[in-house]
């Protein structure tokens, strides 16, 4: 017969909702492993994990009454050091033996390479459930992810406790058995408590095994976060299409669907609706007030356009709802009037007109206003902007390109973003279009934000990438200028997530700018402002990014080495030029030839790295003073080999440059076969240095394959 079930609850007031549902997965998990590691469960035990926003708790299978005895041996001391010369234990063993509460019969002799140890070999008793669950729920309750602790009293008046929210209530059942055990004040017994209005005040649980039976059935309340999570999506599903309409885009939704699920304990969704007429603000000023303020689920139309019908999550299940709809439209009302009242508002003043008033705004006070920034993005897009045009880009005129810089912090002094920060960018584009600017410009203020997060969409105009990459390299050089650099998993000015930005735009954008050039560009508006060798740091923290962003494309799936291999030389171009040196790095290496060029190569560089005079500079080979027929032969490949891989180079064809390594390996091969480089004449051994530095530099081009070597 297999061992009883534990279940254990914590009856609270309620719990933070963003918090909820990593408490209650960090509760069940830490009374399993506890148990675990107690002996009470094994392997074999399981956990189902139950949160709502007034309690945690767990359920663990198989959990026995009485952990099993276990075997211990533990080392005491050398024995040349536990007996004396009569053989007697000495009095340094006879006090450990009293300290551990054991005899001389429960000693053994074991050999430890040269030396020889007493060791205690006893059996430790089991320990109760009892016991062992109240040092798990102890650690459990320490460790929980709690946001932010309080302290309260508890009934005595005296005795101060800590916990997330105030606890009222304790469940620990070994079956149908109640558990002694104590946490935060409180005496484990079997009552629990139903929907604060709708259920049963005090039900007593039966068994572990009938805990969300009885809640359900009694208390009104679904226990389980997850089956709670899902009678809510099913009824919001069913009440959209109802009114054939939709909930929107699946990750919005999810986001919401989690702070509701911790906000109810009974859940039923009920249609409510606004007036037409507020249609007129824009809809992501409307979508935010509804998600953000009133945790309302925003309904749309085929053409994915806001109406003005959306859902209510409530915590009541009543068969005649009217008055709960009536009340949270009564709720909406002025919400959506201060959204209308904010736009029309804001839209009597100009972008244009408010950029002179950033002046007033400090961006930090090392660097300045937020005007000087605004100044200087304008003035790094614009350059951007003539560079790609020189470059073949077709690029926006460098006017159009300063323009959206220069008005795209404008719509922080607004009241929309002052009320809602999310939209900067976003009401930036309205008040554009309505101040009568360009399209391309309005389209360019909102995206300059984007990418804001992991996996976000890239700008989709040209303008916008262009103020995008200048708005995030500000940032970064300027922030790493006065150092303020990330450390540890404090990051309060964004600049992994401005950097991993950066990137992507180069590369998936297909910008042809040199990371040298960027930077430079960057630092020269914040001449006077930022520390030398600030550029240097920069470029560091973005290839460590870059190695960060190339190993999480799944696609490809580079390895370190093969990354490595790319940007050990520092390459000039951070974009997409790197992924296609990585996808030649792996053609070639398919090749049989591959390993040994690798090894060679590895070879080359210690040689050249070991050679002081032509180490930091480059020199010709003198064919005059090849004197083996080998180095000749290597010298002929490599002038024939040279000149077609430089122009497969600069025509892009990074993997039919690398495929041409495999016609050098004969030579080199033959080479480090026949020819002895570090011989005594030092006009030789510098010669045949130097010929292996341009073997380095036709094999390294693309990448230094040396980095690929087993």
């Amino acid at each position: 017969m297999s061992a009883p079930s534990l279940l254990v609850e914590l009856f609270t007031e309620e719990l933070p909702p963003k918090a909820l549902q990593d408490l209650g997965l960090a509760f069940a998990t830490g009374v399993l492993d506890g148990l675990r590691v107690q002996g009470l469960a094994t392997s074999a035990s399981t956990v189902e994990s139950f949160a709502t926003p007034r309690r945690l708790a767990a359920r663990v299978s198989a959990v026995l009454p009485t952990a099993p005895d276990r075997a211990e041996s533990k080392k005491l001391m050398p024995v040349s050091v536990a007996y004396g010369a009569n053989g007697e234990p000495a009095p340094a063993l006879q006090k450990r033996l009293d300290k551990e509460n054991a005899t001389v019969g429960q000693l053994t002799r074991k050999t430890e390479g040269i030396a020889e140890y007493v060791f205690l070999d006893r059996a430790i008793a089991g320990v109760s459930l009892a016991a062992g669950l109240q040092a798990v729920l102890s650690e459990t309750i320490a460790r929980l992810p709690v946001p932010k602790l309080m302290s309260y009293q508890l009934a005595d008046g005296e005795t101060t406790v800590q916990f997330v929210r105030p606890a009222h209530g304790l469940i620990a059942l070994h079956g149908d058995k109640v558990v002694d055990v104590s946490v935060l004040g409180l005496k484990a017994g079997r009552l629990t408590h139903g929907h604060r209005f709708q259920g049963v005040q005090e039900i007593s649980i039966a068994a572990a095994g009938a805990y969300e039976e009885a809640l359900a059935a009694h208390g009104k309340v679904i226990a389980s976060f997850e089956l709670r999570r899902d009678e809510i999506l099913h009824q919001l599903r069913e009440a959209a299409a109802k009114l054939k309409l939709s909930l929107g885009a699946d990750d919005d939704v999810s986001r919401l669907l989690d702070e509701v699920t911790a906000l109810t304990e009974n859940p039923a969704v009920y249609a409510g609706e606004f007036d037409a007429e507020f249609l007129s603000v824009p809809q992501e000023c409307l979508i935010l007030s509804m998600r953000s303020n009133q945790k309302y689920f925003p309904l749309f139309d085929a053409k994915g356009s806001l109406s003005n019908r959306f859902l209510i999550v409530s915590n009541m299940r009543l068969a005649d709802p009217r008055h709960v709809i009536e009340g949270n439209q009564r709720v909406m009302r002025p919400r959506l009037a201060d959204a209308r009242f904010f736009f029309e508002t804001d839209r009597n003043t100009k972008l244009a007109d408010r950029v002179p008033l950033l002046a007033r705004v400090t961006y930090h006070y090392k660097l300045g206003t937020q005007l000087e920034r605004t100044q200087r993005i304008d003035l790094l897009s614009r350059e951007i902007a003539r560079t790609l045009g020189r470059g073949g880009v077709e690029a926006p005129p460098e006017d159009i390109a300063g323009r959206a810089a220069y008005l795209a912090k404008a719509d922080l002094l607004t009241n929309m973003v002052g009320e809602f920060p999310e939209l900067q960018g976003t009401m930036g584009r309205y008040y554009a279009l309505h101040d009568g600017e360009e399209a391309v410009v309005a389209q360019a203020i909102e995206e300059h934000y984007w990418p804001r997060f992991a996996g976000d969409g890239l700008p989709q105009s040209t303008t916008g990438a262009i103020v995008a990459l200048a708005d995030k390299l500000d940032t970064l050089v300027a922030m790493f200028g006065i150092g303020n650099l990330p450390s540890g998993d404090k990051d309060p000015f964004g600049l992994r997530r401005a950097a991993l930005g950066a990137l992507r735009i180069l590369i998936e954008l297909r910008l042809p700018l040199s990371s040298q050039f960027l930077l430079d560009a960057a630092a020269s508006g914040l001449y006077g402002k930022i520390n030398q060798g600030t550029q240097k740091m920069v470029l560091e923290f973005l290839l460590d990014r870059l190695r960060g962003y190339l190993r999480d494309r799944r696609e490809q799936g580079y390895n370190s080495n093969e990354i490595e291999a790319v940007l050990a030389g520092h390459p000039q171009y951070l974009n997409h030029e790197i992924l296609a040196k990585l996808s030649a790095v792996r053609s070639f290496l398919a090749l049989p030839e591959a390993e040994s060029l690798a090894a060679a190569n590895k070879r080359v560089l210690n040689i050249i790295n070991k050679n002081e005079e032509i180490r930091h500079q480059f020199r010709d080979p003198d064919r005059t003073l090849m004197k083996e027929s080998a180095e000749l032969a290597l010298m002929d490949a490599v002038d024939v080999l040279s000149p077609v891989a430089e122009e497969r180079f600069k025509t892009g064809d990074y993997e039919g440059s690398l495929r041409l390594l495999a016609d050098l390996k004969p030579s080199v091969d033959r080479f480090f076969d026949e020819v002895m480089v570090m011989v005594d004449d030092q006009k030789i051994r510098n010669n045949r240095a130097a010929l292996l530095q341009r073997v380095g530099t036709l094999m390294n081009q693309v990448a230094d394959i040396s980095k690929l070597a087993a």
